[in-house]
């Protein structure tokens, strides 16, 4: 069984190009899915718990 994975450089790709420090600071939160996986290029997580955390947040008022 193969799972999709993200990991910090899809999840700033997937948050419209946010910075590293960015994706750091919106993982190292209570609310975001734990990573599956630490290796020493990085953390893992599924990809369907990130697109869920996504899903479940607030969007941003859209600029007039």
């Amino acid at each position: 069984m193969a799972f999709d994975l993200m990991g910090a450089h899809e999840i700033g790709e997937r948050l419209n190009g946010i910075s590293r420090q960015r994706v750091y600071q919106l993982t190292s939160g209570d609310d975001f899915p734990a990573p599956v996986a630490a290796l020493a290029q990085g953390k893992l997580w599924l990809a369907s718990e990130v697109e869920a955390w996504i899903a479940a947040r607030p969007r941003p008022p859209r600029p007039r």
